[in-house]
């Protein structure tokens, strides 16, 4: 315990920047997620198309797989791009862009399905209703859609944020100071690996009951009226 005490800052700021990957990724996967959802709902057959190679492709690799190639081959190709067209300086990826993104595409392409049945389970004629009554179609996705699409994608959304926080872990192989990381250092540095593992394990677990507690009191929120068959 009192070594845990003397490495209490890296650990906290280890876990400090795991929640803002976390977060910062979620702001990522939210927009992917409502772009795919809305790509698989359109009539446009490119949109239709684009949308499904983006959720099969995304979900058939492995996490880890797609955070290596961003680190170690995202910055290489960009800059290629960059040189041959002139369009751009040197770009520099670092290790928390590139969990950010790779994290944020990712569980965007969850996130699509999740959305995606949300607005299936909104009844149709409440859209047809507004579109009647002359609300274009963004008054219809901000008084019609959007509310009703918390209310139903909640519980998937749930599940999907709190793989996510856990996913962030893989960041530690690039390199990123994370939770992970800091641990492993310390951990290694000390050669009580067991120990700090066991600590970052702890504070994951509180990460993930305050997310449950906060996500549970939402749902609650956009849950009343609702009548449950």
């Amino acid at each position: 315990m009192n070594l845990i005490w003397e490495y209490r800052q890296q650990l906290v700021d280890g876990t400090l920047v795991t929640i803002q990957l976390a977060l910062a990724s979620l702001i990522i996967a939210i927009l992917f997620g409502l772009l795919g959802a809305m790509g698989k709902l359109s009539s446009n057959r490119i949109a239709n198309m684009m949308a499904g190679i983006y959720t099969t492709a995304v979900r058939g690799v492995p996490d880890l797989v797609l955070i290596l190639l961003v680190f170690y081959g995202g910055q290489e190709i960009i800059n290629t791009i960059g040189k041959a067209t002139d369009w751009w300086k040197y770009v520099e990826i670092n290790q928390f862009m590139a969990g950010t993104c790779t994290i944020g595409v990712i569980f965007g392409a969850y996130y699509t399905e999740t959305f995606r049945g949300a607005i299936m389970a909104i009844p149709k004629g409440q859209i047809e209703a507004g579109v009647a009554v002359g609300m274009n179609k963004f008054l219809v996705f901000r008084h019609i859609i959007w509310p009703q699409m918390i209310r139903y994608a909640l519980p998937g959304f749930s599940n999907n944020w709190l793989v996510q926080i856990k996913t962030t872990a893989l960041v530690s192989v690039i390199g990123l100071q994370d939770l992970v990381y800091n641990a492993f250092v310390a951990g290694r540095s000390t050669h009580l690996l067991f120990i700090f593992m066991f600590a970052s394990l702890v504070i994951f677990l509180l990460m993930t009951a305050i997310s449950d507690l906060l996500l549970t009191l939402l749902n609650r929120k956009y849950s009343k009226g609702m009548v449950r068959t």
